[in-house]
């Protein structure tokens, strides 16, 4: 179990290897610790102790945003964090915090997207929620095409000035906007995007075309949310036999894959190593993604991602995770072009 005694007098040896987030001089856990589920889903004590159990580990990367919890306006997970901070311990001081802006937080105007008086507002209600004075990484969780990037970096830069916000991030973006964003904040002399949160796993891979190509041309940290598409490359037929994934949802997207899903797990089984340790490692093994998200919900969880940033997978494997799960074909245009 987690040693408080030991993380109080900062003397938790981390296990988990770090890594800068993409071009900037700033080292994240291999792993990216995803709280959507604080709340909803698992409740604030169980909540603290994954938090705990993590930072033993030595995951010190922490992403939420400010709509976790879906109750319009409340910020529940955002919350839950702060209570998490305020135990102290360090606690707040060991963590990279990342958060996002853009989902409506109420119904009124003006209480959505990126406009500047939206990006402040947001900023500063995040801030209270999680008791700090500062968000390590502050992502705009879509695209606001309504929005020009003069205003937006100009609100941005404020916070960064203030030292409300350290380091600036996106999340859904295209490679275009990547590229649009980050050449507009270069004539303003602003740092710009240093990280992009995009959907990636074995099965989802359509972002290989352009998003990671330009992240990679830009120096973007990329960081993939589910990447076990929920959980259906962690073992899903073995599971759904079990009844332990019996949602409707999650059974169409297991029927939909199934002749892949066997191959997979049938993979797994024959190079010893479960599936949901080998989609991870299979997304760590792309020199650009700097650390994926994972949702645990027990302590075994944790310990599974610490032993999939540690698995390296052999050429042969990725060829036949390759023709299991073909992806794009490359980047684009090559990938439809000659």
């Amino acid at each position: 179990m987690f040693n408080s005694l030991s993380l109080l007098l900062g003397l938790a040896s981390p296990a988990m290897n770090t890594t800068r987030l993409g071009r900037t001089g700033l080292k994240v856990s291999r792993v990216c610790l995803g709280t959507m589920n604080f709340g909803p889903q698992t409740d604030e004590e169980t909540s603290h102790a994954i938090m705990d159990r993590a930072l033993e580990l030595g995951i010190n990367f922490f992403d939420t945003a400010n709509v976790y919890g879906w109750k319009k306006g409340e910020g529940w997970t955002e919350q839950i964090l702060g209570r998490w901070f305020e135990k102290g311990g360090g606690r707040r001081e060991k963590v990279v915090l990342a958060t996002k802006v853009y989902g409506a937080m109420g119904d009124w105007p003006n209480m959505s997207r990126l406009s500047a008086l939206h990006i402040t507002r947001a900023c500063e209600a995040s801030l209270r929620r999680m008791k700090t004075d500062y968000i390590d990484l502050y992502q705009m969780h879509h695209v606001d095409r309504d929005t020009p990037w003069e205003e937006i970096w100009q609100a941005m830069e404020t916070l960064v000035t203030q030292g409300k916000v350290l380091y600036v991030g996106s999340s859904n973006f295209a490679g275009w906007h990547i590229a649009q964003a980050n050449e507009i904040a270069k004539s303003r002399h602003f740092l710009g995007l240093v990280s992009e949160q995009s959907l990636y796993n074995l099965i989802d891979r359509t972002v290989e075309l352009e998003v990671i190509p330009a992240c990679k041309a830009y120096g973007l940290g990329f960081i993939p949310w589910s990447p076990l598409k929920g959980g259906v490359l962690g073992g899903a037929l073995q599971k759904a036999t079990e009844g332990r994934r019996t949602a409707d949802f999650q059974l169409k997207k297991i029927e939909k894959h199934r002749a892949q899903l066997e191959k997979y797990e049938a993979l797994c089984t024959r190079i010893g190593a479960p599936p949901g340790e080998v989609g991870l490692a299979w997304v760590l093994q792309n020199p650009v993604v700097t650390a994926p998200i994972i949702g645990p919900r027990t302590h075994e969880q944790l310990d599974s991602a610490l032993r999939a940033a540690e698995l390296k997978l052999t050429d042969d494997t990725l060829k036949e995770l390759d023709e299991i799960f073909p992806g794009p074909g490359g980047p684009a245009p090559e990938a439809y072009a000659w």
